[in-house]
This record gives structure tokens, sequence and C-alpha cells, in this order.
């Protein structure tokens, strides 16, 4: 998949790296700002407590 993607990507490898870094950084930001606030909705947080002793 990777490969399939690497050649997909036009011009020499190092627009080829900046291209990629642009995505990673693309898709990143996307979960940060929509899906992972998203998610927490459904994501209930479990009430622990530690004893003392």
């Amino acid at each position: 998949m990777y490969g399939a993607l690497w050649r997909a990507l036009p011009g020499p490898w190092w627009l080829r790296l900046l291209l990629v870094l642009i995505l990673v950084a693309a898709v990143l930001a996307a979960l940060v700002l929509w899906v992972f606030p998203w998610a927490d909705h459904f994501v209930t947080p479990q009430e622990v407590t530690v004893e003392q002793q």
C-alpha cells in the first residue's frame, strides 16, 4: 500500500517526501480536530478509586 502511494505521488523523491509529510500532518490534524472529539462522546470514563492504607 505504501509503495503504491509512493509511486502515485509526482516528482522527485524530496517532493514525494514533502507531500507524504503534509498528508500525514493533515490526517493527524483531522483526527485531533474532528474524530477524537466525536469519539469522546461514546467513551465513558470509569470512576476509579485507590484505597489508602
